[in-house]
């Protein structure tokens, strides 16, 4: 155990083991003798030493004996990013001012940034100067419509310039990527099958769930490995052509994923940040070519076809200034694709397109058809008008799940998804035609049911648009790992059932 020198800014390190997410936190007693020497009070910010590192965290103050006079609790995340256990001894000293808040305020009286202020304040949100409030004020000032085109330029290369950026031997380099808010729209296994199955690079590094009962990464994560390092991401891909991984394991837009982890909690839609943020982890990622699934409708993230057109408009021009060929597919929104929502739920709809099955949901095997063949078309290597035939045939003729396997032995090895423990039906009080979905309260029962944390829980929905159902027919399943969770979900239905619609 260190000692901590005789200073008025020294401490030793108390782990009292508190989660607070991605934020650093330090506790102090309010009559320790650094609070009262260096005069800081509750949610102060403060800059902690140790051993030639630094982080910033906001202090809370503590009343009780949970510490001794001598003593600082860091919150996990505090502990983790300076790399300190207990009784290490850490220094602390003031803030400096943050002279991008500037440009914060600002913004928050609609003055318009350039590219410089933006670079500003996302140096600094990376350097970790910024508290969540601070970061809450930002993402606010830049919500809703609120950034113009050239602003949305700015923000992107500041966001691009901020983080690492992979690079690879090939000259094109592709991905996809869509904007959400769609249940179970898990097409990029199966797209990254086809594409490398065709020969062309498409090293996937996916996300895993942030509002939603299931990422990418999640999904995959019931089938195979997904944590990699940078350099195991290279030899897959230069074995496979493409991989399917999670991109936070290695770092490639750090202000993206600060900044995403406040508008959660904000629960805030900006399409300029949305632009800046995907077109940032994809030039990050080192792609070149890059195809965008926006999904309409009146419960997806976008709600109408004039402002998809908009959304394409300036994702495509914003492409053209970071150096990116953007193609922009808009595609139905209206109901989920496929029947699972929740990961392992969507694994089984996605081995089950890849490998033929005569059941497989048709429209999430047509979307993910679509989507590659419209990145077979952008690479060059194949007309206009044959993408979609091309990406089709890779997929019946076994070659895409041939890959598909490939890809996951290389990642670890493949294992089967599975089904939760608990079940609870929904049934049809009515007979007629089911006439419309409610997305995002279908998404609420699965993440009631434990999805995304727990992998085996959600939906195995099994009423789409239009088909006639009768009294007492299921229409969508509910899973759940743990009996509590089953029956938050149950009673979130009964006090809301609005969540489809049936017209005789």
């Amino acid at each position: 155990m260190n000692k901590c020198s005789n200073t008025s800014n020294t401490l030793k390190v108390k782990n009292i083991g508190i989660d607070t997410y991605r934020e650093n936190i330090v506790f102090m007693r309010s009559d320790c003798h650094v609070c009262q020497s260096e005069g800081f009070t509750a949610l102060t910010r403060i800059v902690i030493h140790y051993n030639g590192r630094s982080i910033i965290a906001t202090l809370n103050v503590v009343h009780s004996d949970l510490l001794h006079h001598d003593e600082a609790g860091l919150s996990m995340e505090a502990m983790k990013r300076l790399t300190v256990k207990d009784g290490d001894c850490i220094a602390f000293s003031h803030l400096e001012h943050i002279d991008s808040l500037r440009y914060v305020r600002a913004k928050m009286y609609r003055k318009e940034l350039n590219e410089l202020h933006f670079q500003s304040i996302i140096t600094d949100v990376v350097a970790g100067k910024y508290s969540n409030i601070e970061l809450a004020a930002f993402i606010s000032a830049c919500s809703g419509e609120n950034l113009s085109l050239n602003e949305i330029i700015g923000l992107t290369k500041a966001m691009i310039n901020a983080g690492k950026k992979i690079k690879w031997h090939n000259a094109m380099i592709l991905d996809k990527h869509c904007v959400g808010g769609l249940p179970g729209n898990r097409t990029t296994p199966i797209v990254v099958s086809i594409v490398s199955a065709a020969g062309l690079t498409i090293p996937k590094t996916s996300s895993r769930a942030i509002t939603s009962p299931a990422g990418t990464a999640d999904t995959m994560e019931t089938m195979t490995s997904v944590e990699f390092e940078l350099n195991e991401i290279k030899q897959i891909v230069g074995k496979e052509n493409g991989c399917i991984v999670w991109g936070g394991a290695v770092n490639l837009s750090p202000a993206d994923d600060i900044l995403i982890s406040v508008e959660k909690s904000l629960d805030v839609d900006s399409k300029g940040q949305m632009i800046a943020s995907v077109l940032s982890k994809k030039a990050a990622a080192g792609a070149t070519h890059v195809v965008i699934d926006i999904p309409v409708g009146e419960t997806a993230k976008v709600r109408s076809v004039s402002d998809a057109k908009k959304l394409q408009n300036d994702f495509e021009t914003v492409g053209k200034l970071v150096d990116l060929h953007v193609k922009v597919i808009i595609t139905d929104g209206s109901q989920p694709v496929g029947r699972g929502i929740g990961p392992s739920l969507e694994a089984m709809d996605i081995l089950s397109v890849l490998k033929n099955e005569k059941n497989a949901p048709q429209d999430l095997k047509d979307r993910a058809v679509t989507l590659a063949g419209a990145l077979l078309e952008l690479s060059g290597k194949y007309p206009t008008g044959t993408g979609n035939s091309v990406a089709k045939e890779f997929l019946e003729n076994g070659k895409a799940w041939a890959k598909f396997q490939s890809i996951c032995e290389r990642q670890g090895g493949f294992r089967e998804p599975v089904y939760a423990k608990y079940k609870y039906d929904v049934l049809s009080d009515k007979e007629g035609l089911i006439k419309a979905i409610d997305n995002r309260k279908l998404a609420r029962v699965a993440k009631l049911a434990g999805a995304p944390k727990f992998s085996s829980a959600g939906i195995l929905f099994l009423s789409p648009l239009g088909k006639k159902v009768n009294v007492g027919e299921v229409l969508f399943t509910v899973y759940a790992e743990a009996k509590g969770e089953l029956d938050y979900a149950i009673n979130y239905m009964k006090s809301d059932n609005g969540i489809i619609s049936i017209e005789k």
